[in-house]
């Protein structure tokens, strides 16, 4: 963030990463969702973005257009303008932005300020990194690859507007690190502690026989998995595999909300207003053991 005056503020990120489906348009445009998202995590307003691309010289360029078509697409619906960026020559292609965004100094959410009692909720299912990894290896059903597709697709962008009618007391996306990894993040900066349950965490179409039973690991996932294994306590009716999930790198994931109960109806109605799909009740924050996150059936 960057303080213009009284009552504005810039928020600035980027973020991109190689292609995970193997349609250019498609691409681009989770790449350009996954970009704008901290800012809606952040309660801002996104209000333009530069691409950031790197591309292989010889490979086709119409390649590159559909990246690029699909990145202005989903910016597009965003209503936010795409106004520049710069391309370089990479052995690997790799897209994403770089987001502008405004908000109101002292109205920002951050991850550090989820108070005990606050219920966790979130609004996209989990499984992404355990699909799209199968679907390289040719062993995810079509269905399981579509219902993974849409949700990278989906902007956070009305689950953030839900979020501005109540005034979360903290907030995150959820992307590579992981449902435990940036959870933990945001009780480690909060000074609290979580209880979640298993069975409460939504679930991306064969996430579970994908990521458990047949246990497809996206690289990420053992890394989130040795640098936040210490942090979380498991329940011993809690699967054993089930660590494959929830330390499961996500792409465009959705935003994880820590909201007063007294506030909760309020947050779940207005997202159900704004028709986002999920919004789930995960758990809820506890006092003291800073960043300890336990797991239950």
């Amino acid at each position: 963030m960057y303080q213009l005056t009284k009552n504005l503020a810039l928020v600035q990120t980027v973020d991109f990463f190689p292609p995970i489906v193997d349609d250019p348009f498609t691409y681009g445009a989770i790449a350009a969702a996954n970009s704008l998202s901290d800012v809606y995590a952040m309660g801002g307003k996104p209000i333009t973005a530069m691409n950031i691309v790197g591309f292989p010289a010889d490979k086709p360029k119409d390649i590159l257009k559909g990246v690029l078509r699909g990145g202005a697409q989903k910016a597009k619906e965003a209503g936010v303008p795409v106004v520049g960026g710069h391309t370089i020559d990479d052995a690997e292609p790799k897209y994403g932005m770089a987001v502008t965004g405004l908000v109101r100094p002292g109205k920002q959410w951050t991850n550090a300020g989820a108070k005990p009692g606050d219920l966790l909720i979130l609004t996209k299912a989990i499984g992404t990194g355990v699909i799209t990894t199968a679907a390289k290896a040719g062993k995810a059903a079509p269905a399981a690859i579509e219902a993974a597709i849409a949700s990278m697709l989906a902007l956070n962008k009305a689950a953030s507007e839900a979020g501005l009618s109540v005034t979360p007391n903290a907030c995150t996306d959820v992307t590579g690190f992981s449902l435990l990894g940036h959870l933990h993040g945001m009780l480690n900066a909060s000074n609290v502690s979580a209880t979640i349950g298993l069975s409460s965490v939504p679930l991306l179409q064969d996430a579970w026989r994908l990521g458990v039973e047949q246990e497809i690991s996206p690289g990420g996932m053992g890394r989130n998995k040795a640098y936040y294994d210490h942090a979380v306590a498991w329940h011993p009716d809690v699967p054993p595999k089930a660590f494959r999930l929830l330390f499961d790198p996500q792409t465009s994931g959705g935003l994880l909300f820590a909201v007063s109960e007294k506030k909760a109806p309020l947050l779940l109605k207005a997202l159900k207003a704004k028709r986002v799909n999920i919004a789930a009740v995960i758990g809820h924050v506890t006092p003291g053991n800073r960043g300890r996150i336990v797991v239950e059936p």
